[in-house]
């Protein structure tokens, strides 16, 4: 259960860090945003999209399929480890290789932190009462 769940993750974890990778490529090189900036802002728009695939297709049991701003807040909140983690990981590895390299490593040491908080603690199974009547 919770293996295909890291799969399922990982998946839709594939397609965020294309967007990631991608908005952090165009901001920070087309478009000359400092690192930590472009970091930011390709975070906050895959984070956004992550957040969408992960309810409907990771933890639709969890979710019901459904959006919920609460629910979109809690996991904007747990991603933000994922994102110190990932901020942290790109400026210090971008001093001992080309950037890139370091945005896209920072992409993975991240998955293990984002994955636990998701599973754990924002799409944790809730526990079914039985009906008092």
């Amino acid at each position: 259960m919770v293996l295909g769940k890291a799969f399922r993750f990982a998946l839709v974890g594939v397609v965020n860090a294309s967007v990631d990778f991608g908005v952090y490529s165009l901001v920070r090189f087309y478009f000359g945003l400092p690192l930590i900036v472009a970091n930011l802002v390709s975070w906050t728009i895959a984070v956004s999209g992550s957040y969408v695939m992960n309810s409907k297709f990771t933890f639709a049991a969890e979710s019901g399929s459904k959006l919920s701003f609460p629910r979109y807040g809690a996991f904007v909140v747990s991603q933000m480890g994922g994102l110190v983690a990932n901020t942290a990981t790109v400026l210090l590895l971008s001093y001992a290789m080309p950037e890139p390299l370091a945005k896209f490593l920072a992409i993975g040491v991240t998955f293990l932190v984002n994955f636990s908080l998701s599973h754990f603690v924002v799409f944790r199974a809730r526990e079914v009462k039985p009906d008092a009547g």
